[in-house]
């Protein structure tokens, strides 16, 4: 065999090999980084029997921390092109401000730094699609899917004792996921993925206030827009 046949043979080897770096049916990716989670809170409107109580939650506003943890995901390959990711995360610990622009005694003061702490679960699943072929080693995709999102170890601050002096709820809830990313592939194996989420909730929110305050329950919806970015290595087999 001559020496251009030879070259010629390699540089075709070397191509098919460099043509596997995509992801493709039946492979299974399991990932794992870092997230940062951003959180906007609007308080809809709050209710109270208790009169003062009520009538200070008027106009009441809510911030939420944002916080970084660390996230696993797995991806199943149905297709060259179409797969599905379960993603978990370490639950952060996010710390909620109140200001009750109307509120009448220290209690119910307009600012409530601090006022609680709460672990954030949001496990997911999400269909995804990948634009285009298994032998490409980029890999932008977009998708859609659902989390199921619960709050825990809530934790309240002694200056809101008026509204939740003896305990905090907020209810879990389904809650659609829009998502759009892009991964890397650095060979057959091992990839680098990034990507944002978009993950609007609803939660009722039930307050029990201290004895000093009638321990009357304080009720009503927050509605929490969380937008998620996510850096992950995966690992293909």
């Amino acid at each position: 065999m001559s020496s251009i046949s030879k070259i010629a043979l390699a540089c075709a080897a070397l191509v098919a090999a460099s043509g596997a770096f995509a992801q493709k049916a039946g492979d299974n990716i399991v990932s794992a980084g870092i997230a940062l989670i951003n959180t906007d809170a609007s308080v809809g409107t709050l209710s109270n029997p208790n009169s003062t109580i009520n009538g200070a939650l008027v106009g009441t506003s809510a911030t939420i921390s944002s916080e970084t943890t660390v996230s696993f995901g797995w991806l199943r390959m149905f297709t060259d092109n179409v797969g599905a990711e379960m993603t978990i995360g370490i639950p952060p610990t996010v710390t909620q401000d109140l200001a009750t622009p109307n509120g009448p005694s220290a209690a119910l003061a307009t600012s409530h730094p601090g006022a609680a702490k709460i672990d954030l679960w949001t496990p997911t699943v999400i269909a995804k699609y990948f634009f285009g072929t298994s032998k490409d080693q980029w890999r932008p995709y977009v998708g859609l899917g659902a989390s199921h999102v619960s709050f825990h170890s809530i934790k309240t601050s002694a200056d809101v004792a008026g509204l939740a002096g003896k305990s905090a709820a907020l209810s879990s809830s389904w809650a659609p996921v829009y998502n759009a990313g892009l991964i890397y592939n650095i060979d057959d194996k091992w990839s680098v993925s990034g990507s944002v989420s978009y993950i609007p909730v609803t939660t009722s929110a039930t307050f029990v206030g201290d004895a000093a305050h009638g321990s009357t329950t304080t009720t009503g919806d927050i509605k929490l827009k969380t937008t998620d970015y996510v850096v992950k290595m995966g690992y293909r087999f």
